[in-house]
């Protein structure tokens, strides 16, 4: 039987600055689903043109593990070098799994986020018809989310990486801070491939074990970024899940969806949005739900209407929640030296 120790207490930094040694720099960059338009494109050449005309870089180009693999050939890293595909959850996993992958000293330094890129015909007449995307032609009422009239998401594309770092090792080098992360937790419905658990049920053990890991307290948490889809059925059971797992402290805490300011990135959301958490602790300014209009009953937390709110956050918390169950929350926290 083997168990693993931390090597020593120590926090973790989301940090900035050229970093010497490659050997211990590792790389944990994740996407959703993969080369969505090289898939298309290559699956319509074979069927027009046959079995000789697909392109012998059809697979490289569309296999999801290639975004790590890509970065750590382009930078030279040549630490632990993996992509986690959980749907959308797979950038916060990434992000999770790295920081947990510094705490127990295999690494000192990790490159973590993720990217997608699946607007194509295919990949956007797939969600269309399981009637996940909005239909409306209004840009300003598309995407918005835990509002009343919400009918779904918008699709995104794009990347959100951040420099994971132990802490010593960024002080020694001088690099720049911008939060610390202080906890993650990760859980599974076990319950449907695309609808959440009843309640929110697995989201909220997600939450629970990421404060926990934190050593804190719900009352602490400031700000949470959900995952926030503008769909039925995410956002009311996110919102259960909030109140499950913060209890009366989810009265207090600001929530707020950023995806109806960008769409929805898939796999590349949990990224961005960590990003959103780091700056709006840095700025001390809670990004807004934009575009909120209609009041739901079921979804009825302080969810930063339209505005940005000039606050101070201590604690953030970012939720990624991706089809098949998976669920995945980390948070992050002021650096105070």
């Amino acid at each position: 039987m083997l168990s693993l120790q931390p090597k020593k207490l120590f926090k973790i930094a989301v940090s900035q600055k050229k970093i010497q040694t490659l050997k211990e720099f590792g790389v944990f960059i994740s996407t959703g689903i993969g080369g969505f338009n090289t898939i298309q494109d290559q699956c319509a050449i074979h069927c027009i043109k046959g079995n000789n005309r697909v392109s012998p870089m059809f697979i490289p180009m569309s296999i999801a593990n290639m975004p790590a693999g890509n970065v750590a050939i382009e930078l030279g890293l040549k630490g632990e070098s993996i992509s986690i595909v959980t749907a959308c959850a797979s950038s916060t996993h990434a992000i999770g799994e790295a920081y947990k992958t510094i705490k127990y000293g295999a690494e000192d330094v990790i490159l973590t986020g993720g990217t997608e890129a699946a607007i194509c015909q295919v990949g956007i007449a797939g969600f269309e018809n399981m009637k996940a995307l909005a239909t409306v032609t209004d840009k300003n009422r598309a995407s918005i989310p835990f509002d009343k009239e919400r009918s779904g998401f918008v699709m995104g594309e794009g990347a959100g990486v951040l420099v994971l770092e132990e802490l010593d090792h960024a002080l020694k080098r001088g690099a720049k801070i911008y939060a610390e992360v202080v906890g993650y937790g990760a859980t599974t419905d076990a319950y449907h491939i695309t609808s959440p658990a009843p309640e929110g049920e697995g989201g909220a053990r997600a939450m629970k074990r990421a404060i926990q890991d934190a050593n804190l307290k719900p009352e602490e948490i400031d700000y949470i970024n959900a995952h926030g889809t503008s769909t039925k059925l995410n956002d009311s059971c996110e919102t259960m899940a909030i109140k499950s797992a913060l209890g009366e402290a989810s009265k207090n805490v600001m929530v707020s969806s950023t995806k109806g300011n960008i769409g929805h990135l898939l796999g590349a959301a949990g990224g961005v949005e960590a990003i959103f958490c780091a700056k709006a602790i840095q700025d001390k300014k809670v990004p807004p739900t934009i575009n909120y209009q209609e009041k739901d009953e079921e979804c009825d937390l302080d969810i930063v209407p339209n505005e940005v709110r000039n606050q101070e956050i201590k604690v953030a918390m970012s939720n990624s929640l991706g089809f098949g169950g998976h669920n995945a929350s980390i948070i992050l926290k002021k650096y105070e030296n």
